[in-house]
């Protein structure tokens, strides 16, 4: 969905957009893999703002493409290196930030409207913080608000976990999930009660 989109750019900023979105897509590959023992995890997800400085940097995890992109990794980061400074600099920024906020959520349930909202942040919010240091970075752009570019990436994390809830309440090894206890437990014991029809008036 985003391949068509960065295609449309001029070469520089389609070069940097693209790298930001498979160092992300790599960061969050480490994320959901639940083969990871979290003692692994944490500090991977803490220390991947440094890792896309190295070129012989990879780690195996993930499946399919995913799976690919963490074996070919010194790819995406032979690119980052090639970046003027001031796309690495924003590349690194998100990259740093979205880390520590996946970390501390591994080891944290989303209990409340506000865990949500700020794991939201953490995971799409600051993609839309990133894309406006990137724009600003090539010159095409002012920096936009802040407000408006986490509220747009809030809006689409939230739509995304609405709309794969039945995805990945059945997903084995089971998924971690990110709808609040606060919310739903207005409407039902468990959280996978959800799924079945006789509670669909209440969902």
């Amino acid at each position: 969905s985003f391949a068509l989109v960065i295609q449309q750019l001029d070469t520089d900023l389609r070069d940097a957009i693209c790298i930001f979105y498979l160092v992300l897509r790599a960061l969050d590959t480490v994320e959901d893999d639940t083969s990871i023992a979290t003692e692994v995890k944490v500090p991977i997800l803490m220390a991947f703002h440094q890792h896309i400085y190295n070129r012989e940097w990879h780690f195996a995890c993930g499946t399919k493409e995913y799976k690919v992109l963490m074996d070919e990794f010194h790819h995406v980061s032979t690119a980052f290196l090639e970046l003027a400074r001031g796309y690495q600099e924003a590349i690194e920024d998100i990259t740093m930030r979205m880390g520590a906020g996946m970390a501390k959520f591994i080891c944290k349930e989303v209990e409340t409207v506000d865990d949500y909202d700020e794991y939201c942040h953490y995971v799409a919010g600051l993609v839309g913080l990133g894309l406006s240091k990137l724009f600003h970075a090539s010159g095409k752009e002012h920096m936009a608000s802040d407000a408006l570019s986490n509220s747009m990436g809030l809006f689409l994390q939230k739509t995304n976990i609405i709309r794969d809830y039945l995805e990945d309440i059945n997903e084995i090894p089971k998924s971690r999930m990110f709808w609040p206890r606060q919310i739903w437990s207005k409407y039902v014991n468990k959280l996978e009660d959800l799924k079945y029809e006789e509670n669909s008036v209440r969902g």
